[in-house]
């Protein structure tokens, strides 16, 4: 009774494979650039081709941190009078790559993440106290990771996972 669902499951895995691979043939032979974001831990190549298609041209955006206001990952605000309050992120641009994002940085922040000056940088944040403060983590190193992915791609730049740690090293 149960054998022509375990069947169907096999077939289906199997068709996830070809496409898995079929993805990576195209991230390698049509768009190598993905190759230089999947250095990031936690960047696959479903990720990365998203970011290169999403963008384009990176010489669209002035400076790198005009992606995450692109990707809606930057706070909306309310300034009227003498107020200035941040309220949610703008959620405008593409939902799909924001929700890419999102998930590569959980994964970062997660226990099977490596120790990584993103890490760092998201588990600081989550200690700060709230009730939120691990979902606000997550958006922050989301948009990080969206500045990071362009930063690399427009100055052609390898990876440092721990680049603070090396720079202070250095002084």
């Amino acid at each position: 009774m149960i054998e022509p669902s375990l069947q169907v499951i096999d077939t289906m895995t199997q068709k996830i494979r070809e496409l898995d691979k079929a993805i990576e043939n195209l991230c390698e032979e049509k768009y190598p650039v993905t190759k230089r974001l999947r250095q990031i831990t936690g960047v696959g190549s479903i990720s990365a081709l998203s970011f290169v298609l999403t963008i384009e041209d990176p010489e669209r955006f002035e400076r790198p941190r005009d992606v995450a206001a692109y990707l809606g990952l930057v706070p909306r605000r309310d300034q009227s009078g003498g107020l200035d309050k941040q309220l949610r992120i703008s959620k405008a641009g593409d939902a799909y790559l924001r929700r890419l994002l999102v998930g590569c940085a959980q994964y970062i922040l997660g226990p099977f993440g490596p120790d990584t000056d993103l890490k760092r940088h998201g588990l600081m944040l989550a200690t700060r106290g709230g009730g939120r403060s691990k979902r606000k983590a997550v958006v922050a190193i989301a948009r990080k990771l969206s500045v990071l992915m362009f930063t690399l791609w427009k100055y052609e730049r390898d990876y440092q996972p721990l680049r603070n740690v090396d720079q202070a090293q250095a002084a």
